[in-house]
């Protein structure tokens, strides 16, 4: 049975346990980030059980039934390398998956979650977005995240999808999950802005975790242009280094698909 998050229970819980200064519980909104990005600062979350505008990276739409999923926008102050925030959040979401669940979550480059094993299911998005500094307030990250908790498989948006109830959690529980992943945000946010070995043990963490690096890619540019290449790195900065037989080129942005050995045309999103 699927039952709603108690704002008031995981109020309290963050507010003892980690920077979050207030925590909004919707039963619908179109957007979590549109209403984050009106939040005051850092620390805020917003949640809504059901999404009904909700946006992925590239604009692509996302939806899943009330209660089945984590859909939620969290603010997080921006780093001094803002291209690691993306990255970072992705993190926080494998790690506290594989804590809490003990499934072993990884990262496509820049941020998916996937579980490895009947072709790397798609199991969580991310989507950041700036709101920049204005004379009266700093500016900030907003985080959004979609997470498949309890879909069946007729419920998930698409085939190369998976929820953590497919994969095995047998008591899926939201609200644990929610604050482990707030809880590794929090920390992982704080340790970019902080710099020098804390930003760099960020960096690190990600790229053990990151399937990309090393692997066969498709990678279509925000030019439109499609690259096969092997995805070599991630740089400073986060942006993918990948090599395509003429020497190493490096992108930013970008939409990454895995390419399997026998690959003729299709990958894996």
């Amino acid at each position: 049975m699927r039952t709603a998050i108690d704002r008031d229970a995981l109020d309290v819980t963050l507010r003892t346990r980690g920077p979050w200064r207030r925590v909004d519980v919707l039963a619908e909104a179109e957007s979590t980030n549109a209403l984050a990005l009106a939040a005051e600062g850092p620390w805020e979350v917003v949640l809504a059980e059901l999404q009904t505008r909700g946006r992925g990276r590239l604009d692509r739409s996302w939806e899943a039934p009330a209660g089945a999923s984590l859909t939620f926008s969290a603010t997080v102050p921006l780093p001094p390398a803002p291209g690691w925030a993306p990255l970072a959040a992705g993190l926080a979401a494998a790690e506290a998956v594989t804590a809490v669940t003990g499934l072993p979550a990884v990262l496509k480059w820049p941020n998916d979650v996937l579980l490895p094993g009947d072709g790397e299911r798609k199991l969580a998005g991310v989507l950041c977005e700036l709101r920049p500094a204005t004379p009266r307030a700093a500016g900030f990250v907003v985080v959004g995240v979609g997470l498949n908790v309890d879909q069946t498989r007729a419920e998930l948006p698409v085939p190369t999808a998976t929820s953590l109830a497919l994969a095995g959690w047998a008591a899926p529980e939201r609200s644990g999950l929610l604050v482990a992943i707030l809880d590794r945000l929090a920390d992982r946010s704080a340790a970019l802005v902080a710099g020098g070995a804390a930003a760099e043990g960020v960096r690190a963490a990600y790229r053990a975790a990151c399937v990309t690096v090393g692997a066969e890619v498709r990678l279509g540019t925000l030019a439109g242009a499609t690259v096969r290449a092997r995805a070599v790195g991630i740089d400073q900065d986060g942006a993918l280094l990948v090599d395509p037989g003429s020497g190493i080129e490096r992108y930013a942005a970008g939409d990454v698909t895995h390419v399997r050995p026998t690959d003729t045309g299709v990958g894996l999103a």
